[in-house]
């Protein structure tokens, strides 16, 4: 059973509407714990859109379970990052006019730079994961770095249009994984997974963790957050 990291990005969303105080991420964060959410996600975006600074001060002191703290490679982010130590840093590519990530970090093509990031979060006392598309090429890549941790883009297979397309992409998510895990790597998922396609994707043996966001958060608004996470925990078990 893969474990569930809720990403609370879009608590912040709703608060930066009007540029208020609440919602408060902290207080989305411990009822995900309370509800039995595995891990807690958070994107510190270089355009600071929703996360800031502060929450994630205020989560590394609260969360008891995981912090994974999604991040882009630029310099002030990382510094940030090495100095807050969360359990866990996931890198990911990031564009300012994109409405979300559109896909996995290509690690081949910026193996300098993700070398220099993850030795730096590393010598911080982090482990580092990298949001990757589910290729031989990227996996390839990341164990060269010497990283173990990844995450496969699922977005393709999510807004897959037909049948068809669903399973050429989760075919690929599949073998990813095998391949992965042969090299000795965990494995992770997420990106557009949301309670009716998450039940195929938890079912493919050697994925550890599901981080989901966006979905559970619009679930929330109508039964409620703890309500929202008990209901896509069962569906990843």
């Amino acid at each position: 059973m893969p474990a569930l990291g809720v990403n609370i990005d879009h608590i912040a969303s709703i608060r930066e509407i009007r540029h208020g105080l609440e919602p408060e991420p902290l207080f989305a964060a411990l009822i995900c714990q309370v509800a039995g959410a595995d891990s807690v996600v958070a994107h510190l975006r270089e355009d600071r859109r929703h996360i800031k600074e502060k929450d994630v001060i205020f989560l590394r002191k609260a969360v008891k379970t995981k912090l994974n703290l999604e991040m882009s490679c630029a310099d002030d982010i990382v510094r940030f990052a090495c100095k807050l130590k969360p359990d866990q840093a996931t890198l990911v590519p990031e564009r300012r006019q994109e409405l979300t990530t559109e896909g996995g970090l290509d690690v081949a093509a910026h193996f300098a730079k993700v070398k220099r990031v993850s030795l730096a979060l590393k010598k911080a006392g982090i482990v580092v994961s990298l949001f990757i598309d589910p290729e031989r090429l990227q996996i390839d890549a990341a164990r060269r770095l010497n990283v173990l941790d990844v995450e496969l883009h699922t977005g393709r297979y999510a807004q897959a249009k037909t049948p068809q397309a669903q399973e050429k992409y989760f075919k690929q998510l599949a073998g990813a994984t095998a391949y992965a895990r042969a090299k000795g790597m965990h494995v992770y998922a997420g990106h557009g997974l949301d309670y009716y396609n998450v039940s195929r994707i938890a079912g493919i043996p050697g994925i550890e963790e599901l981080n989901i966001g966006y979905a559970i958060i619009c679930r929330a608004a109508l039964v409620g957050l703890a309500q929202a996470v008990k209901e896509m925990k069962k569906l990843c078990e």
